[in-house]
């Protein structure tokens, strides 16, 4: 039976028992579910392998899909990587960034945390979140811990505590309620390779915000989504299909946004006429253009941080309503946007048109 806490992201470092119990669940080998400033986060101790275990049996995760690796501290980064790999370049990040919605990818300490962490690899991320209610929960557990979004593998992360429990009530041992996420989407994952940036996965931290902070580096980002099968991802979230709903969904952009809309009521007209349930998700400026048996208003173009805190929430209605057939806008991938677009191609099975 899983155990459920609420706990008041405001008062938690004050009533820091309230974490009491979850922590010993983490110590004792179990997992826990907690919020971060990103997406809730699935829980064990990392360096704990029967634990790690029991993240991708809950999930239904892949293997060869790596987790992250949270931290309270960066003093405990001694203890999880190899001596001196942190350059003064990581530190700047750390310095810019943590706690906050970055993962840095390092080499991996022989030894240090459980194989199944890295799924063979030797780098593993690290990231301190930027949330009360996790700091407090990995102050109490004192250990490092491992924790991809609490979800069942491939649907839409949870940004409540009642999408932990849509998904996985019954199959972990807690889930820590601490009220709705901030961000919205996962954190950006990076690695520094000879003096220069690679964005693993986009994220939290836009791809501007990080050349800020580091204005000599060259920063390289993605250049495709996916990795062949073969490969083990460098990264959470290069492999496999992620954050989808159960119905049927793809991506329409365009430099016109009017054509855009024409192609979209005519593509939901047309799974009207074959008896399906339809869906459009859209932006609040063009929510008013489009009929469907449910049309969803996700934040505002003007507010892409908005869209990225209702994606998740959204993709959800979706199949809480049964629809069959869904019709998704682009956005613009400037700033956060590219964090969007790469989720929704991966909800969208990388479904395109461009009109």
């Amino acid at each position: 039976m899983t155990k459920y806490w609420k706990v008041d992201p405001d008062t938690v470092a004050s009533r820091g028992e309230e974490l009491s119990d979850a922590a010993v669940l983490l110590r004792d080998g179990d997992t826990v579910a907690f919020p971060t400033e990103t997406v809730y986060g699935l829980g064990a101790d990392a360096t704990n392998t029967s634990a790690v275990e029991r993240i991708f049996s809950a999930k239904g995760r892949p293997s060869d899909n790596p987790l992250i690796v949270h931290i309270a501290d960066a003093g405990q980064l001694s203890d999880l990587i190899e001596p001196d790999s942190v350059t003064p370049d990581h530190h700047t990040l750390m310095e810019a960034f943590w706690p906050g919605p970055l993962t840095i990818v390092l080499p991996v300490k022989t030894g240090g945390i459980s194989p199944l962490v890295t799924a063979g690899l030797t780098t593993v991320g690290i990231r301190i979140p930027d949330h009360p209610v996790a700091l407090e929960l990995l102050r109490k557990a004192a250990l490092p811990i491992a924790a991809p979004s609490a979800n069942s593998s491939g649907r839409p992360s949870p940004t409540l505590a009642s999408h932990v429990r849509e998904d996985l009530d019954g199959r972990i041992g807690g889930i820590v309620d601490g009220g709705g996420t901030g961000v919205g989407v996962e954190s950006t994952v990076i690695q520094l390779v000879d003096g220069e940036l690679y964005i693993l996965r986009p994220g939290g931290v836009t791809a501007e915000q990080l050349q800020s902070a580091l204005s000599a580096i060259r920063i390289h980002e993605p250049e495709r989504e996916d990795v062949q099968v073969s490969e083990t991802p460098r990264a959470p979230g290069m492999k496999y299909t992620h954050y989808a709903p159960k119905g049927y969904m793809h991506i329409v952009y365009g430099d016109n946004a009017e054509a855009v809309a024409d192609w979209i009521q005519r593509d939901i007209h047309a799974a009207k006429e074959r008896g399906e349930s339809t869906g459009i998700l859209t932006f609040e400026e063009r929510a008013s253009l489009f009929e469907a048996d449910l049309v969803i208003a996700c934040g505002s173009l003007a507010e892409p941080e908005k869209i990225a805190q209702e994606l998740y929430a959204a993709l959800r209605r979706f199949d809480q309503q049964g629809i069959q057939y869904i019709a998704a806008e682009g956005c613009p991938e400037t700033g956060i946007g590219q964090a969007i677009m790469n989720r929704l191609r991966k909800a969208a099975g990388h479904r395109l048109v461009r009109v």
